[in-house]
């Protein structure tokens, strides 16, 4: 195992399968100067301009042209800064990468990875700080991916480079310092969810930045006496639908919890299918319906804090009857 930052983590997966296929190329605006968030540190003098490519501010040009790249044989990895950004290139993403393969008889691939970092960037108000998970896992076409820890931001971003289809890479803008132990081969797989934290009186699932929210809350209520499984669903499209109905099956309940705005957000779909698959109890935590606020006041209505979901969590286990009570 070796200690490596969420940064560091996906710097050394690039850098791998760059060294392992000639045609891993990686573009994006700053990515020569080693990525806003040092995601991309060192990569230029290892391998060159010709594969880790400077390209102009202009979201829609980088996205086509890796959209190019890809149909004539290169694996480009795209880099979008956030996802807020990239809602300029949405067509090549949305009408051309996602749809290449259907529309020509599979005659083209478009294996790409397009790097949208999602969630609340603390101060940097409502253009930077969008969660747009579910838009991507809408189209047919896309793969979603939304890694919480050093570990998988190695081992998905490694799958995702392997993948012939197209990845939305979405990191968390919040998370590139934190570090954990990275296993030194990449083992996970691009649909697979992850049980956190193992329990039995309720699944609490998240992903990304929220995981960590969902585990502090489920540390809480363990204080009194209430056991939590959190899943980490890593993969939101493909999501893993068989751990996800496992775990709700035997813990009678399930609470959805996600940074992304909670009207139709990503979490009532996994809600309506355990509802409709299981018949049991359950309840989506997520942010209120407003633009994330640049004074620190208004940008926390829009953040899920411990606490709140604690109380969420308290109420729907309390208002269910069930066989653990919260005080």
């Amino acid at each position: 195992m070796a200690l490596m930052s969420y940064a560091q983590a996906a710097c050394s997966a690039l850098a791998g399968a760059m060294r392992a296929d000639a045609g891993v190329v990686a573009l994006g605006e700053d990515v020569g100067n080693g990525g806003v968030f040092g995601q991309y540190r060192g990569l230029r003098e290892e391998f060159g301009a010709s594969r880790v490519i400077d390209t102009p501010i202009s979201e829609a040009t980088i996205m086509g042209a890796a959209v190019g790249m890809a149909l004539t044989g290169l694996r480009p990895v795209v880099e979008m800064r956030v996802v807020d950004f990239a809602l300029c290139a949405i067509d090549e993403i949305v009408n051309q990468a996602a749809k290449n393969r259907y529309m020509f008889g599979g005659q083209g691939r478009v294996p790409l990875v397009a790097r949208l970092p999602i969630g609340i960037w603390s101060g940097s108000a409502a253009q930077h700080s969008q969660s747009l998970e579910a838009w991507f896992a809408h189209i047919p076409g896309l793969v979603v991916v939304t890694p919480a820890t050093p570990a998988d931001n190695y081992a998905l971003l490694a799958a995702a480079i392997e993948c012939g289809d197209p990845v939305i890479y979405m990191e968390h803008k919040e998370l590139w310092g934190l570090e954990g132990e990275v296993p030194p081969e990449p083992t996970a797989v691009l649909g697979k969810a992850r049980i956190a934290r193992g329990g039995t009186d309720l699944t609490l699932l998240s992903w990304s930045g929220m995981l960590h929210t969902a585990l502090a809350a489920a540390e809480q209520a363990a204080l009194q006496g209430v056991s939590v499984e959190v899943i980490d669903l890593r993969t939101i499209w493909p999501w893993d639908r068989e751990t996800v109905l496992e775990s709700a099956s035997r813990t009678g309940c399930l609470l959805v919890a996600h940074e992304a705005v909670q009207a139709a957000g990503f979490g009532a779909e996994i809600a309506a299918t355990v509802a409709e698959a299981l018949g049991i109890p359950v309840k989506r935590v997520g942010a209120a319906r407003i633009p994330v606020g640049y004074a620190r006041t208004l940008e926390n209505v829009a953040r899920i804090s411990t606490q709140q979901l604690l109380q969420e969590l308290k109420e729907f286990l309390n208002n269910r009857g069930r066989k653990r009570s919260m005080r």
